[in-house]
């Protein structure tokens, strides 16, 4: 690999509303820096595995059903 064309990888703490925080790795910021993220892991989709909303726009949704709906099972 060639130097000096990668970005920093470093530790950087991440802090949600509810004030849960842990430390990951990022290219975001510098060593040591706090992430404050307007996500609240009690309702977000990411931490529930809530259901996703379809919108039909164009009925594309129906469209794909029609045809690979019998793929789908």
């Amino acid at each position: 690999m060639k130097d000096g064309i990668h970005p920093d990888y470093h530790q950087i703490k991440v802090v949600l509303t509810d004030g849960t925080e842990y430390l990951t790795h990022s290219t975001w910021g510098k060593e040591g820096d706090v992430l404050q993220l307007d996500i609240d892991p009690r309702t977000h989709p990411a931490w529930t595995g809530g259901q996703q909303q379809l919108l039909d726009r164009g009925g594309r949704v129906s469209r794909f059903k029609n045809k690979y709906g019998s793929f789908l099972g």
